[in-house]
């Protein structure tokens, strides 16, 4: 059956507010960057609570919200869960990443040590689902890979914005995420997240972006 409509109150405004919003918000996200050094400084639960909320917000497929946070804060488990990562990485960079891959991550400085995973005050992790389970009946999710993509953008972006730090890990495999926090296996770990305040001091390498200018194409 279609679904009920409303009427969509949309903010109107004017070309001068729009550029004015979004040079403000260039010049706030320019400062977004991947911090690996975080404080064990304790966020308020309801901020982490809102910025997932605002995440919530994201289109997907069919309106399914193919995804689930889990918020870890436990000591225990976070030290699991960095012991289990660093065993993926340890691999990774001393057998299945390839040459070129270390190569283009080297000025990142990065290695298979993750402390921040036990010190960090939160570890989100973003679960894609593929499909559920709803009165014995098995629904396929739809362009879930899509929609929890732009979930995450979404939550990074909220909170940079609340004044947080992030961090998008992927210590691949993943599975042992799913094993360590007893989820379906509908469920596959999309992003392992790392949120707090940096460190005091904090350091990050001061590398160049892409100018804006090569990821655009005016097609006329």
């Amino acid at each position: 059956m279609p679904a009920a409509m409303k009427p969509y109150d949309f903010p109107r405004r004017s070309v001068q507010e729009m550029v004015q919003t979004s040079d403000a918000l260039i010049e706030r996200m320019s400062g977004r960057r991947s911090c690996r050094t975080f404080s064990d400084k304790p966020v308020p639960r309801d901020v982490i609570e809102k910025v997932i909320a605002v995440a919530h917000t994201a289109p997907s497929g069919a309106n399914r919200k193919p995804w689930r946070f889990v918020v870890v804060d436990d000591p225990a488990l976070k030290k699991e869960i960095r012991e289990a990562a660093e065993a993926e990485e340890r691999e990774n960079y001393g057998q299945r990443f390839p040459a070129e891959w270390l190569e283009a991550i080297e000025p990142l400085g990065t290695d298979a040590h993750k402390p921040f995973l036990e010190i960090a005050p939160y570890l989100v992790i973003m679960l894609r689902i593929d499909w559920e389970e709803i009165n014995g009946k098995r629904l396929q999710n739809y362009y879930p890979m899509e929609s929890i993509g732009i979930a995450a953008g979404m939550f990074l972006m909220a909170c940079h914005q609340v004044g947080l730090a992030t961090l998008t890990h992927t210590p691949s495999p993943m599975k042992f995420l799913r094993d360590l926090l007893g989820r379906p296996v509908n469920e596959k770990p999309f992003l392992l997240i790392p949120v707090g305040y940096p460190v005091k001091d904090c350091q990050v390498p001061d590398i160049p972006k892409k100018p804006v200018g090569e990821a655009v194409v005016w097609n006329r």
